[in-house]
């Protein structure tokens, strides 16, 4: 007799995306075809913003639709992102086998998860720390109108250091099979010309694989940030911005902005 399948439900379809599957995909595909891809080679990591698709989703298309033309090629995702909803120290795997979203299941790689749970003491199985957490969940979708067919490894990260994040990563870094994703907004809730000064200041310093520059208020997903940017400087790893704006550009209300920003990191 079979298992029977654990899974995460989606927790914000039909509040940070659309809940009906044919109106999220043709939403997403709609980000996707907005505008050419003009990358010739597969990213090794993307960082894409995590907000209401209606307001960053056409930034974080941006990189998944470099991601297109590897759809066969990529099986697996580590995916990165900070904890919102819990407070909490090192990074969580869930214990359930896939997460659902309005487009279907997504498999969990769980014999990786099992084992890098028993192997680093950083590493810990929350269910809490997953059941609400959107910066995981509104990446979903989009993995799953861009990829054939894959596993995910997703993580929750809280407090830990730029080194334990750094191990983490590069203990799962495999080949052109695997793709890393960071989840991270950039500055929160400040008038429209201070954010894009902020944010321009946060590129610089990702560009320039300075993750350790990051200021505390510079970007929710600092800390697996400064984790991907020191393995890929270690690495020798190219970086390239594919957008960078903020809700202002997108919604009109410019007196409380949030910052988004889309790159990819390429091992050639």
């Amino acid at each position: 007799m079979s298992k029977i399948k654990q899974i995460r439900p989606s927790a914000v379809a039909g509040m940070f995306y659309p809940g009906d599957p044919d109106e999220l995909s043709n939403q997403i595909t709609g980000f996707i075809n907005e505008k050419p891809n003009k990358t010739t080679e597969v990213p090794k990591a993307i960082i894409v913003p995590h907000a209401g698709i209606v307001y960053s989703g056409s930034i974080a298309a941006a990189a998944y639709r470099t991601l297109l033309q590897y759809r066969h090629i990529i099986r697996k995702v580590i995916l990165l992102g900070p904890a919102h909803r819990v407070y909490l120290n090192g990074l969580a795997l869930p214990t359930v086998d896939q997460f659902q979203t309005p487009l279907g299941e997504i498999n969990l790689d769980t014999k990786t998860i099992k084992k890098l749970v028993d192997d680093f003491p950083e590493i810990t199985f929350s269910d809490q720390a997953h059941a609400e957490e959107h910066s995981l969940e509104v990446q979903l979708p989009f993995l799953q109108e861009v990829l054939a067919s894959f596993r995910l490894i997703p993580f929750v990260v809280g407090v830990a250091t730029q080194s334990k994040v750094a191990e983490v990563i590069e203990h799962l870094w495999g080949g052109d099979e695997c793709l890393i994703i960071i989840s991270t907004d950039l500055s929160h809730f400040h008038g429209y010309r201070e954010a894009v000064r902020l944010d321009n200041i946060s590129a610089t310093q990702i560009e320039s694989f300075r993750g350790d520059l990051l200021a505390d208020n510079s970007a929710c997903g600092r800390i697996p940030l400064r984790g991907l940017l020191h393995v890929a400087q270690q690495k020798g790893l190219s970086i390239k911005r594919f957008d960078l704006r903020n809700s202002g550009d997108i919604a009109g209300r410019k007196d409380q902005v949030v910052g988004y920003g889309a790159w990819g990191l390429f091992e050639s």
